[in-house]
Order: C-alpha cells, then sequence, then structure tokens
C-alpha cells in the first residue's frame, strides 16, 4: 500500500471550525488494526512584524474508551464556565486591535469625536 492509500485509509470523516486565528480540526481516523479514534488539531496563526506568518498546531488524541468520561468533564466545564459567566464573549479586550467604548467620568464631558465634518462638493 503506497503512503496516499495509508492516508485515505486513515481519515475516515472529518469536520472544521473556524474561529478568528484559530481552526480547530476535528478528525477520525482509523488504526492500524481498523478501529477509530478522533483527532482535535488547533491551529493558530502567527503573524511576523515582515508579513509573514506561521502556524503553530497542537493535537490531542480521544479514545473510544474515553468518549465517555471525555464527553462528561467537557459538558460539565463548559456549563460551568456559561453559568459562571454567561455566553458573552469578553475576551476581545486582550486583543492588540481593542478599542475601549467607554470612558472615564472626566472624559465623558470632553467631545468624544474631533472631525470636522466635510461634503464633497466643498472639495
Amino acid at each position: 500500500m503506497n503512503e496516499n492509500e495509508m492516508l485515505e485509509k486513515e481519515e475516515i470523516f472529518s469536520k472544521v471550525l473556524r474561529a478568528g486565528r484559530r481552526t480547530y480540526f476535528f478528525d477520525v481516523r482509523s488504526t492500524k488494526a481498523d478501529d477509530y479514534y478522533i483527532t482535535i488539531t488547533e491551529s493558530k496563526k502567527f503573524t511576523e512584524e515582515d508579513g509573514s506568518f506561521h502556524f503553530k498546531k497542537h493535537k490531542i488524541y480521544l479514545y473510544k474508551e474515553d468518549f465517555s468520561a471525555f464527553r462528561e468533564i467537557l459538558d460539565e466545564m463548559t456549563d460551568f464556565v456559561l453559568q459562571q459567566k454567561g455566553e458573552e464573549v469578553i475576551s476581545e479586550r486582550h486583543q492588540k486591535d481593542f478599542k475601549k467604548e467607554y470612558q472615564n467620568d472626566r472624559d465623558a464631558e470632553e467631545p468624544r469625536n474631533s472631525f470636522t465634518d466635510i461634503d464633497f462638493d466643498d472639495i
């Protein structure tokens, strides 16, 4: 069996979740004994100052005998997070390009926008 045939046999079913800079790959694969397991791969894009980029990947292997316990703990953890913090995403404030949409009381008295309204006919 050549390498391409082995890859085709190994990959049984796949789904992709794109989430901003991160992409998650969920793959059902086949063992040499023709049993199935799941791989979950996180791929995160990093951009260098010169404009080039690279990806960092992390992979976990999940075998059938662990499915039930894994699902139970994952459900418990996601329920906990949603009960404690709700579904609103607040992590954007930690990103480089996050802009505050509020100001302290002293700054609130000053106008937020300093621009000149121009009509294109004036140009």
